[in-house]
């Protein structure tokens, strides 16, 4: 019998290797970027003081009211901008993006182009 692993074991595994060589520093944290089947949610953290520095998600209220629909690629853009900004505001301007095992395409990407658009360099 053939036993196939599911899709999000197979995304945990590669994120665990991505892991392995991106960290968050205080100078340059990490973006990370977590997406499920209705939300899309980015956190800007430093590893070595293991906090979040700023977040952002299409759960949030002042997300949600500029969105039609919380789980497109307009969504996911949009967030972006938001992590930038709340970013910018704390004095962030580069960070290490880290996809969390996601292919770099759709939302992710939309997510990055509209981060990198919006002030913050990776």
């Amino acid at each position: 019998m053939i036993k196939k692993t599911s899709r999000s074991k197979i995304r945990e595994n590669k994120h665990r290797k991505l892991r392995n060589h991106l960290s968050g520093t205080a100078a340059r944290p990490r973006l990370a970027v977590f997406r499920s089947n209705n939300h899309i949610y980015a956190q800007i953290i430093d590893d070595d003081a293991q906090t979040t520095l700023t977040s952002a998600s299409t759960v949030q209220k002042e997300v949600k009211a500029e969105l039609e629909k919380t789980n497109d690629v307009d969504a996911a853009a949009y967030v972006g901008t938001v992590i930038a900004k709340r970013a910018l505001e704390k004095g962030i301007t580069e960070v290490v993006f880290d996809r969390g095992g996601y292919i770099y395409q759709g939302k992710i990407q939309a997510l990055a182009d509209a981060a990198r658009e919006a002030g913050l360099k990776f």
